[in-house]
């Protein structure tokens, strides 16, 4: 999605780059097992609320069919596209944004700032990789959050717990917490409004964002890349979120009228959580009907055959750039681990891109109580999973992160030396803690610093081979 070219529209209209009209082909009855059909109601079903009223959900459901879908297939197939370089050795993702998106905290400043940020590191590590840079957003559509205890209990008082904006409420009443059909009309009208925005700052705002590019890292114009730039006048942008909430994904699938093919039209890219990736679960067979990219979040548990068999039951054909595993385990475990996994998937001649998620297996509790990351611990995974990469001759595909453009205060470290004492002045966070807008910057760099190192070391091999 070239969100910086004005002729290609990310709200509900079809540009020139669309399908014939109309571009998708109503869904088909939920009873089929064809892909992007019902198949998954047959299927165990975790992570799911229970709605008090099933005819409202019904009815909300209908509406959301009746909708014109947020992304279009072709923008998901071109993203597939960058994904398979990725998988090369040829391109390198960047996944960020919030760990949940809310819906008091929307609003232009909140998003203009993140994704300022994410370019800004694209710029980086595109400079040390001298490579493309494939920009998704955790961003327009990641609401929902898998909890590993359906119930919060506090002084007493046991409630439902809260499951993301598009879901509950995450005031600890009992009114709150009851799941509403209605959200996931919000988060539809939010996650259109939020593509609408980032097209607006990526055409209209882009060369203020890209002067500020140039304040941020100093090395832009001895490098060529001034405002004038063409790779600063466009830039391509996807969005991403897992896939938890299936009524609300099934009720935005598609089926592409050029291809046959079925996609989730609420983003270009899905994932599967670790707590739902059962090879025989709900959630895995609604992704195999689907034809949008996909992720899979692997944590130290995940058995190299498990995840085998995995990637064959989402990507029979082994087509390059549908599948990301996206690894989430601490340093520690992914030295150890993460070989095994490599060497599975090779074996089995399995084409994936290798991304690393180095938030969720270092999340900690301060002494304030207070969830936390240490940067550190983070940067700490980043280099593991290099050294992995470098030892087993794979390919580092890329970085999944949650961070903000805000000025938080969620993760102890980095250069401006957070402290478990300063955590409580900024702490915004309705779920896990972000990065902000410095340590992401700072961690980009040192990202770019390895990928420069991997790519010279690359260039002098080719050299002593000639």
């Amino acid at each position: 999605m070239a969100l910086a070219s004005s002729s290609l529209i990310i709200t509900c209209k079809p540009s020139r780059h669309s399908y014939p009209s109309p571009p998708f082909r109503h869904l088909l009855p939920a009873t089929t097992t064809a892909g992007g059909g019902g198949s998954w109601k047959t299927k165990n079903a975790l992570q799911l609320p229970e709605y008090p009223d099933q005819n409202e959900l019904d009815q909300v459901l209908q509406t959301l069919e009746s909708y014109p879908p947020i992304v279009f297939a072709g923008e998901a197939r071109s993203l597939e596209e960058k994904l398979a370089q990725a998988a090369m050795g040829n391109a390198f993702l960047l996944q960020g944004g919030d760990c949940a998106e809310s819906f008091k905290e929307f609003n232009a400043n909140n998003i203009r700032d993140t994704f300022r940020v994410i370019l800004q590191m694209g710029v980086v590590l595109m400079f040390g990789a001298q490579m493309p840079i494939i920009k998704v957003g955790r961003m327009a559509g990641q609401f929902a959050k898998p909890r590993s205890d359906p119930y919060e209990e506090k002084d007493g008082v046991k409630l439902p717990s809260y499951r993301g904006d598009n879901v509950n409420g995450d005031a600890f009443d009992s009114a709150a917490r009851i799941p509403d059909p209605q959200r996931m009309i919000r988060a539809y009208c939010q996650s259109v409004a939020t593509l609408n925005l980032l097209r607006a700052f990526a055409t209209g705002g882009y060369r203020e964002l890209a002067h500020r590019v140039d304040e941020a890292i100093g090395f832009m114009n001895a490098a060529g890349l001034t405002a004038e730039h063409p790779i600063m006048t466009a830039t391509d942008f996807w969005t991403s979120h897992e896939c938890l909430l299936l009524p609300y994904e099934q009720a935005l699938t598609r089926e592409d009228s050029t291809t046959g093919l079925y996609y989730d039209c609420s983003a270009h890219m899905l994932w599967v959580g670790e707590r739902t990736r059962q090879l025989d679960g709900a959630h895995v067979e609604f992704l195999r009907g689907i034809a949008n990219p996909l992720g899979i979040k692997v944590s130290d548990k995940m058995d190299p055959d498990q995840l085998v068999k995995l990637i064959d039951i989402l990507n029979p054909k082994n087509k390059a750039g549908r599948i990301t595993v996206i690894v989430r385990m601490g340093a520690d475990n992914m030295r150890v681990k993460l070989p095994h996994l490599i060497r599975a998937v090779r074996r089995a001649g399995q084409i994936v891109t290798w991304v690393s998620d180095p938030m969720h297996g270092n999340t900690i509790k301060a002494p304030s109580g207070l969830k936390t990351r240490s940067f550190d611990a983070i940067r700490a995974e980043l280099r593991a999973f290099f050294d992995v990469h470098e030892q087993e001759g794979s390919y580092p595909g890329g970085v999944h992160l949650e961070m903000t453009g805000q000025n938080v205060t969620e993760c102890v470290g980095g250069s401006r030396t957070i402290t478990y004492d300063d955590l409580s002045s900024r702490y915004h966070t309705h779920c896990d803690p972000r990065l902000n807008a410095s340590q992401s910057l700072e961690l980009a760099f040192l990202i770019a610093a390895r990928l420069r190192k991997r790519r010279l070391n690359s260039m002098q091999s080719l050299s002593t081979l000639n």
